[in-house]
This record gives C-alpha cells, sequence and structure tokens, in this order.
C-alpha cells in the first residue's frame, strides 16, 4: 500500500469516516458533485465505474479539484483496475475479492479494499495480508450485528460498510470499533443532481459529518 496515500485516507477518515459514491456519465456534474461533498467536509470520494463514461468523470475531479482524495469502485476485473490507475485512481474498491485485482494494486502500491460478505472471504482476505476490506452489501450481508460477529473473530481486521448505509443507520455502523469508514450513495441523490441542486449535496454531506462526529466523539 502506497504509504502516503494511506496516511493520508488515515487522516481523513479520523475526521470524516463517511465516503460518497459518485455515478456520473457527464464530467462536468461529477466535478460539480465532487466539490458540493468537498464543501460539506467530505474529500475521500469513489466514483463507481458503472457508466462508460466513469473513468473520463473521475479523471475530471482528479484534474480539477485540490485535496480530493479520488478512488474507482465497481472494479470488476484486472482490466478495470488497470484502466482506473491508469486515469488516476488512487485507490481501488471491488464488490468482492479477486486475487488479481488485489495483487496488482499490492504491485502498484495502491490501497485496495475488496468486497466481503462472509467469515470465509473475511479469512481469505486476512491470510493474504489485508488488514481493511469492504463490507458489501452491509445492509443484506447482516448489518451491525454482522459486522460486530466477523469483529471478535477477526480482531485486527478493519471495515468499510456499503450497500444499504444511510443517514438512519450511520451512527450505528461507526459505533463498531472496528469500522474504519462507511461508504453510501445516499449522499448524492440522483434527484438532486439531475436538477442541478447541488447546496442539497452540501448539505447531506455536512449532516453525514455530524453524524459522524456524533458517533464518535
Amino acid at each position: 500500500m502506497n504509504n502516503n496515500t494511506a496516511t493520508i485516507l488515515e487522516a481523513k477518515f479520523a475526521a470524516a469516516p463517511v465516503v460518497p459514491l459518485i455515478e456520473a456519465s457527464d464530467p462536468a456534474v461529477a466535478v460539480a458533485t465532487a466539490k458540493a461533498l468537498q464543501a460539506g467536509g467530505l474529500d475521500v470520494l469513489e466514483v463507481v465505474l458503472r457508466t462508460d463514461a466513469a473513468l473520463d468523470c473521475m479523471a475530471a475531479i482528479i484534474a480539477e479539484t485540490e485535496g480530493i482524495v479520488v478512488g474507482a469502485g465497481t472494479i470488476l476485473t484486472l482490466d478495470d483496475a488497470r484502466a482506473a490507475v491508469a486515469r488516476g485512481a488512487q485507490f481501488i474498491v471491488s464488490p468482492g475479492l479477486i486475487y488479481a485485482v488485489v495483487n496488482f494494486c499490492k504491485d502498484n502500491d495502491l490501497p485496495v479494499f475488496p468486497g466481503t460478505m462472509t467469515p470465509g472471504e473475511v479469512q481469505q482476505a486476512h491470510c493474504i495480508g489485508l488488514g481493511t476490506v469492504k463490507f458489501f452489501p452491509a445492509k443484506l450481508a447482516g448489518g451491525v450485528p454482522m459486522l460486530k460477529a466477523l469483529s471478535s473473530v477477526f480482531r485486527d481486521m478493519r471495515f468499510m460498510p456499503t450497500g444499504g448505509v444511510s443517514a438512519d443507520n450511520l451512527g450505528e455502523f461507526l459505533a463498531v470499533p472496528s469500522v474504519i469508514a462507511c461508504g453510501g450513495s445516499w449522499l448524492t441523490p440522483k434527484a438532486a443532481i439531475d436538477a442541478g441542486d447541488y447546496d442539497a449535496i452540501t448539505k447531506l454531506a455536512r449532516e453525514a459529518v455530524a453524524l459522524a462526529r456524533a458517533a464518535r466523539p
């Protein structure tokens, strides 16, 4: 793992342990969304590869903003990871544990957060030297009770719950000591973005930061 990026992520997660997901087809919209989130106090973002223009959107955010750590999510294959890194991704997130993707990120000193949801998957991640994994889909996989159960066995593993996390349960997830941060798309609602209501995005980001601080005083 790139020590500099890892250190920056640690510091940013300590200040605001929330990672908004951005799904966009228009780079200008992606940049405006990123700036709105940053204005609300969130500056670690995951651009998900769920549109044909996702990499263009990610590259635009990297080029047109300052102080934001930008990662690529929904990385399904090794080719996806290579393409994301070539466009400047600073960390990689995938929905599952794929050794080829993990090894590529390790070889390139890039933070990687592969998805896990079962004890077997977490154990595999632990055995290949990963210290932090995505817990996905968090709500469907058992939510906070499952996280607590996994944490009791894998005492040194840290988790990033994503999938079903919202303002209503963010505090519950962050109250689990092994949770390093939570990811979520509730911070970037499509209706607000389509309407160009970036003030609403900033408001949601501020509310998430406040909830996080209340959960971790």
